[in-house]
């Protein structure tokens, strides 16, 4: 998959391409022809930098509501050739699940084109899970043969089938298929469904990677031939050497991290990190100062993990290193670090911005931190955050960060977090969005009657609504 291309954060399809509440504001503004064109180029092109961690589905299905927009555009992409040429799940699932949504505020056109694409698309796992939400029992037995038809009778077809059962997200259709009496459909599902339990007993049985019996040496040696094959071990065997080694051997675990192969190297820093031994941070810096790329990296994580003051102590020490460990150091502070740090994170996050963008990963912890710590002349750095970042997660840590910061919050950005792609950040608006803005009380309205709210931000909502529920 690509990297999405994100317009500017002051044009309406940069607005809406970061999920923000101004992008429903402004969309709702603008001409409805210019609204509905950014709006499908969205869900056509998932602009998300994480898909498994941000939301988008929503926003964009209540935008078309509200604009009452048709869904001809999602139509062609859907079962256009590109469909049977690019299989990936990502070309589709954001589109998919705007569907799911659209079904269930009641547009059968979306509900409709959910089976259509069950029955002939290539994503029709994804498409069938989300009908398994929303449709009928008599509309997904219905499904039941032209899914079926896609596993070909035989040993392979009969695999294939017992994995898709196996994996399945949601178990409903297959549920009702294996309740239906004919042998080609029923029988099929059924002895799927006990292949797939018997694939799960053998895993279990014999499970793969190493034993508590091993030695500390075998372990190394293990980690190595998994980092020669392409497989990071690195946690795996530490874990492991949590089971076999002894007081005896910590001698010899040193000495890897020291100077040993790299695999042994890396599961060895963890392992000491993990146990809090008094060699290991030493041994953390100057394995970033070495060599190799692999061994930094994994000293870096290492050192992120570990508890207690000695790392804390450490990273005050490091923060102003111009590499990943002084990064990493930054994030020890925001997330462990005490008053006295306040102005290493501060600037840490001033210089993250600076060097790395809106966007870097090593500003979620210093945003986290900002909030935590309350960090009140942070408030202008979090506010450029929060308005560039393409990253919806990250753009709500900044609202909370922005909530405990910055006085302004209640009347500015927390109106627009209403309106936000993010349930945590809605949920964040509705705690703090001051409800003397006609926007607010309307809004916090619709949010506590809308059927598919999650229940977090409903619970937040019916806080700020008084008894009289004519009045907030």
């Amino acid at each position: 998959m690509f990297e999405p291309v994100i317009a500017p954060s002051g044009t309406l399809l940069g607005l809406l391409q970061r999920g923000r509440g101004d992008g429903t504001l402004h969309a709702l503004a603008a001409p409805r022809a210019e609204a509905l064109a950014a709006l499908d180029h969205c869900v056509l092109h998932d602009p998300r930098q994480d898909w498994q961690v941000e939301n988008r589905s929503l926003y964009y299905a209540r935008l078309y509501l509200d604009l009452h927009g048709g869904l001809d555009a999602v139509e062609e992409h859907l079962f256009g050739a590109d469909d049977h040429l690019d299989t990936d799940e990502c070309r589709t699932g954001l589109a998919l699940s705007v569907l799911g949504h659209l079904a269930s505020y009641g547009r059968r056109d979306a509900l409709l084109l959910l089976r259509r694409y069950t029955a002939t698309g290539s994503n029709w796992a994804w498409a069938l899970d989300e009908l398994a939400l929303r449709d009928d029992d008599t509309a997904l037995r219905g499904l039941a043969d032209a899914v079926l038809a896609r596993f070909p009778d035989g040993p392979e077809g009969d695999a294939e089938l017992a994995a898709a059962v196996r994996d399945a997200y949601e178990p409903r259709p297959w549920r009702l298929w294996a309740e239906d009496p004919r042998g080609t459909v029923g029988g099929r599902v059924r002895a799927a469904r006990e292949q797939g339990s018997f694939d799960r007993w053998q895993r279990q049985m014999r499970p793969a990677g190493p034993r508590p019996g091993w030695s500390v040496q075998a372990v190394f040696d293990w980690a190595q031939q998994g980092l020669e094959r392409g497989s990071v071990l690195h946690l795996p065997a530490a874990r492991c050497l949590t089971a076999v080694a002894g007081p005896d051997d910590r001698q010899l675990i040193v000495e890897a991290a020291r100077s040993g192969p790299d695999g042994a190297r890396c599961a060895s820093l963890h392992y000491l990190a993990e146990s809090r031994d008094p060699a290991v941070l030493d041994l953390i810096e100057a394995a970033v100062s070495g060599p190799s790329a692999t061994v930094a990296e994994a000293a870096v994580a290492a050192f992120e993990r570990m508890c207690g003051e000695a790392a804390v102590d450490r990273a005050r020490g490091w923060v102003h290193r111009p590499d990943a460990l002084g990064r990493s150091a930054g994030g020890v502070l925001a997330s462990r670090g005490g008053e006295k740090d306040v102005p290493l994170v501060l600037g840490a996050l001033r210089q993250a911005v600076r060097t790395d963008g809106p966007d870097a990963r090593s500003l979620y912890p210093l945003v986290d931190g900002a909030g935590r710590l309350g960090i009140a002349c942070a408030a202008p750095v979090l506010r450029h955050v929060y308005r560039e970042t393409a990253s919806s997660e990250l753009r709500g840590r900044t609202a909370r960060a922005l909530a405990a910061t910055d006085p302004t919050f209640a009347t500015g950005f927390a109106v627009e977090c209403l309106w936000d792609c993010e349930e945590t950040t809605r949920e964040i608006a509705a705690l703090h969005a001051e409800t003397g803005d006609v926007r607010v009380a309307e809004r916090l309205r619709r949010l506590a009657a809308d059927p598919v709210e999650e229940d977090e931000v409903q619970t937040a909502v019916r806080s700020r609504i008084s008894p009289d529920t004519s009045a907030l």
